[in-house]
C-alpha cells in the first residue's frame, strides 16, 4: 500500500527534472542574451535571443517579464561567471599574467552589458546601486587575486590596486557602441602595460 509519504517523494523526485530543466533553460536564456548584448546592445530584439538560445519568445517572457528584468538577470549571471571565471583561469593558464589578460578580456564583455544596464535602469537608482555594490562586493576581491598573483612571480608591478584596473578598463570601455572605437583593443594595451620589462 502506497502512502502519503511515498506518493509524496515520488511527486517530488517528478518535479526535480523540470526545474533542473527549467535552471538549464534560464542559463541557455542568459547565456543567449549575454553575447547578443555584448554584440547588439541591450535593446536586441527578444526573437533573436529565443532563436540563439533555441527556445520560444514565450519562454524568455515566463522567466523575465521585462526587458529590464531580463537585463539585470543577464548582469547578475555576467558578474557572477566572471567572479567563478577568475580562480579557474589562474588554475588553468601557463601564467598569472596570462590568466588576468582572459579575465579582463571576459569583463570587457560583462562592461559592455553594464553599460545598456545604466540606461535601462535610469529611473530605478536604488536599484542600480545595489547592483554595482554586489558587482564591486564580486568582482573586486577576483581581480586583486589575479594581479597579486602576477606580481608574486614578477609579471606586473605591484603598484596598482584591482579597482583602480577595473576602473580604467571601465573607463576605456564606456564608448564600446561607437564603430569608430575599439575599447578592446585599447585594453589590451593597457594591459601590455602593466607587464615588467
Amino acid at each position: 500500500m502506497e502512502t502519503l509519504t511515498d506518493s509524496g517523494e515520488r511527486a517530488q523526485q517528478a518535479a526535480q527534472p523540470k526545474r533542473a530543466d527549467a535552471r538549464r533553460n534560464e542559463q541557455t536564456l542568459l547565456d543567449a542574451a549575454a553575447a547578443l548584448f555584448v554584440t547588439s546592445g541591450v535593446d536586441v530584439p527578444v526573437r533573436e535571443i529565443a532563436l540563439k538560445a533555441g527556445v520560444g519568445v514565450g519562454t524568455i517572457y515566463r522567466h523575465f517579464p521585462t526587458r529590464a528584468d531580463l537585463i539585470v538577470a543577464v548582469y547578475r549571471h555576467q558578474v557572477e561567471a566572471c567572479a567563478e571565471a577568475g580562480p579557474a583561469l589562474l588554475a588553468s593558464s601557463v601564467s598569472p599574467y596570462e590568466a588576468l589578460g582572459q579575465w579582463i578580456d571576459l569583463f570587457v564583455d560583462f562592461l559592455t552589458t553594464k553599460h545598456g544596464l545604466a540606461a535601462v535602469m535610469q529611473s530605478d537608482k536604488a536599484g542600480f546601486d545595489t547592483l554595482h555594490a554586489y558587482f564591486l562586493d564580486r568582482l573586486v576581491p577576483v581581480c586583486a587575486g589575479l594581479l597579486d598573483a602576477a606580481a608574486e612571480v614578477g609579471e606586473v608591478r605591484p603598484d596598482l590596486t584591482a579597482y583602480e584596473l577595473m576602473r580604467g578598463v571601465g573607463n576605456l570601455c564606456v564608448g564600446a557602441g561607437d564603430p569608430r572605437y575599439n575599447a578592446r583593443r585599447l585594453v589590451e594595451r593597457l594591459i601590455a602595460g602593466l607587464r615588467r620589462p
